[in-house]
């Protein structure tokens, strides 16, 4: 089995810097609980399981004292025990998982996601991420799908962003725009212009013309921008044929019902 790629701490540190809000408890505990079934001691595991609840007990109540104290406490018990089992081992490899948990409850959060991905499935990481970025009508699922094909963070939670407050928009223009979003063509001028299209209240036939306009067929453009002059719209025909968007819905009205 060849090991998956991983990226670098840095890669993962800008989903924090994207968030308002980047609810570290949920990732910890999601994390945590991802790791911890990784580690093959069971009394080693065990004590990173209490740690990791008491971690997240204090990170969803950080204004407790106590816990803050008890939190301390119980990372830096497991940090003590985890660096005598790799005096004593060696080389230490099997302590992996156990190395990227302390780094998660120390709070090096990107850290931690980057060594986990070399012992947990990428997807499930990323998942947790997005999760934590705690963002109101957002799309999860593209996200993930556009980090997991290899965009670029800002990228794709821009395009989860925009499926979520235009959540909606008809079926057929939602899979326009996600398709759009998944080849990285997604930017604010087509948002726009879909946005036009989706308040245009075409029939079914008329956004079946939408979509292949906006998939750019040649004859059905040529044809669309020839009916926009015979109809005395000379500005939007020449829109069309030279790929505005914003053309797109004028056109595909003019379909008779």
């Amino acid at each position: 089995m060849s090991e998956q790629r991983r990226h670098p701490a840095s890669w993962w540190a800008q989903f924090i810097e994207a968030a308002d809000r980047f609810d570290s408890a949920y990732l910890t505990e999601g994390l945590g609980d991802l790791i911890n079934a990784k580690i093959g001691s069971p009394l080693l595991r065990r004590e990173a399981q209490i740690a990791t609840e008491i971690v997240v007990r204090y990170l969803n109540k950080p204004n407790s004292p106590e816990l803050a104290e008890r939190s301390t406490k119980a990372v830096e018990r497991l940090v003590e025990t985890v660096e005598r089992l790799e005096e004593r081992s060696g080389e230490g490899f099997e302590l992996a998982e156990a190395r990227a948990l302390c780094h998660l409850l120390e709070g090096r959060l990107a850290e931690a996601a980057s060594e986990a991905e070399g012992f947990v499935k990428t997807q499930s990481v990323l998942r947790l991420f997005v999760g934590a970025l705690r963002m109101e009508r957002f799309d999860n699922d593209l996200a993930v799908r556009m980090l997991a094909a290899g965009h670029a963070p800002a990228a794709a939670l821009g395009s989860g962003a925009v499926i979520g407050k235009y959540s909606w928009w008809p079926s057929w223009l939602t899979k326009v725009v996600t398709e759009r979003a998944m080849a990285g063509n997604l930017d604010q001028h087509t948002i726009t212009a879909l946005d036009r299209c989706a308040y245009a209240e075409l029939s079914p036939a008329q956004a079946r013309i939408a979509r292949r306009l906006l998939a750019g067929e040649q004859d059905l453009i040529e044809a669309s921008a020839t009916r926009l002059e015979m109809l005395n719209e000379p500005r939007a025909a020449k829109l069309l044929r030279e790929g505005d968007l914003t053309a797109v819905a004028l056109a595909a009205r003019l379909i008779p019902l």
